[in-house]
């Protein structure tokens, strides 16, 4: 019987945990990729990392291997301006006229209710 002796990192990844490690570092793929096509303005980067942590003991060596991803992050909503009126808030300017009347957020309100 001849030992298969392993020298290419990529055949070690397939290995890893029974190929599970391949499978979750394809999820980790797969995950990005989604994210980077749903980002708004279409531009964005994403990062994977992979490490492997080598335990050698006499011949004998133990691979622990971990992967994260680390994706753009949800764009917050933006915020919006309003100002204070007579104890409440406004959407309206104060200092400024409005050239279609006053606006009655109350009157609205009820109409919309």
């Amino acid at each position: 019987m001849s030992i298969r002796t392993i020298r290419r990192f990529t055949d070690v990844l397939g290995l890893l945990s029974r190929g599970k490690f391949a499978e979750k570092c394809d999820e980790h793929f797969e995950e990005a990729i989604r994210t980077l096509e749903a980002l708004p303005n279409e531009k964005g980067s994403a990062t994977i990392t992979i490490s492997l942590t080598l335990n050698f003991d006499g011949g004998h060596v133990d691979i622990k291997p971990a992967v994260k991803s680390k994706l753009p992050e949800e764009k917050a909503f933006s915020g919006t301006p309003f100002w204070t009126y007579e104890g409440g808030i406004s959407t309206q300017h104060p200092n400024q006229a409005d050239m279609f009347g006053p606006r009655d957020t109350a009157d609205r309100d009820r109409e919309t209710a």
